[in-house]
């Protein structure tokens, strides 16, 4: 289920340009769909970890990836603009009932001790849906348009959602409990009782304005530079998904041989170089390795923030990972708007180095603010 919500997450990036032009609007505000995606994501999130603490988190992930499938399909034959920012609304209401409460899911089920390598290989279901949906829905732009982006993810979405409703039937999970409005409150005061919680929310802020934010400008980049085609935009943001895959099958590796706090810093610093890098406008075939530094650098950085997230309550888990999707992709819905201003503005160059800085100041003051109980 989580290979198949993430497939949606990053598949219209490539293909802003062709909504721009289908719709007769500018590519900006095609690039707003992104930030119609993930800010109701992100505002909906407490809700979602709530409900999936409380009335089960199998059943919560079965029924969001229902709506985000049949929102898909509905995009496919959209004949307006305003259509298809509703459809990306409602599916990003939803969508967040999927991969953060997976996360929680794993928090519930494997012990601290082995929870970095769970979650590091769930991110690689994940970011192996963000590869192909990023690249395909490139391939598949450019040979039968936008719409059958949409179509054909819609259908497969909607095929999953089936498939898993049968398969949960054999998942033990912990009986959820029964709603308490009291419970509730105590819950989050419980997650904001650790100071880590704040480092934590406010970094994964950052980190999506600067990094994911670029996303729906990556065929703008690519412009820059002459390469028009959608499957090399596609190509380029499969390729920082790499970059993550690459890191969750080293990570076990990582955190044997290397202390959690270095791991933040040099997540932070080749996060950053990458951001630098795409900055230079490198020929497309370049771009590649860049982009998968560039992947490697946030979700190393991004792996280690998650962890303590888990942490941060014994019996909210749902909720303090949906806290943390929350500001995330609040940092996603702001950062298309943020750099499109700083590109207006300011200019492409500028605005992408000064998103490497904040990525860098993110990657070192996690690296000093954020201990496990154990090492105090």
């Amino acid at each position: 289920m989580v290979f198949a919500q993430t497939l949606f997450t990053r598949a219209v990036d490539p293909v802003i340009p062709m909504i721009a032009e289908s719709l007769d609007i500018d590519v900006a505000t095609a690039a707003l769909l992104s930030s119609a995606y993930t800010f109701p994501y992100a505002l909906v999130q407490p809700a979602l970890g709530v409900t999936g603490d409380f009335f089960g988190k199998t059943r919560l992930m079965n029924l969001c990836l229902l709506v985000v499938a049949m929102a898909a399909l509905v995009c496919a034959v959209a004949t307006s603009f305003s259509l298809l920012v509703a459809m990306r609304v409602a599916a990003g209401l939803v969508a967040g009932g999927v991969f953060p409460v997976a996360m929680a899911l794993v928090g519930d089920l494997v012990p601290v001790n082995q929870r970095q390598v769970a979650i590091g290989r769930l991110l690689a279901v994940g970011l192996t849906g963000n590869l192909i949906g990023a690249s395909i829905a490139g391939v598949i732009g450019d040979f039968l348009g936008w719409r059958g982006v949409f179509a054909i993810l819609g259908a497969f979405g909607s095929i999953v959602t089936v498939a898993a409703f049968f398969a949960f039937r054999g998942v033990v999970t912990p009986a959820p409990a029964p709603f308490n409005r009291a419970a509730v409150i105590a819950n989050f005061r419980s997650i904001f009782a650790d100071p880590r919680a704040k480092v934590c929310f406010i970094s994964v802020f950052f980190e999506a304005i600067f990094i994911h934010g670029l996303f729906p400008y990556v065929a703008l980049l690519l412009l820059a530079i002459g390469e028009t085609r959608a499957s090399i935009a596609g190509l380029l943001i499969a390729a920082f998904a790499v970059g993550g895959v690459l890191y969750s099958l080293s990570v076990p590796v990582l955190i044997a041989r290397v202390r959690e706090r270095r791991l933040m810093v040099a997540g932070g610093t080749l996060a950053a170089t990458g951001l630098l890098l795409i900055a230079l406008h490198f020929p497309w075939l370049w771009q590649i390795a860049v982009y998968a530094v560039f992947g490697f650098g946030f979700y190393l950085l991004h792996g280690c923030i998650q962890v303590h997230v888990t942490e941060l309550s014994q019996t909210a888990r749902g909720a303090a990972a949906s806290l943390h999707s929350c500001f995330f992709y609040l940092g996603q819905a702001v950062g298309p708007v943020i750099y499109g201003y700083g590109f207006a503005h300011g200019g492409a160059e500028p605005t992408i180095f000064l998103g490497a800085a904040v990525v860098m100041t993110v990657g070192l003051v996690c690296s000093r603010l954020l201990r496990h109980p154990a090492a105090h």
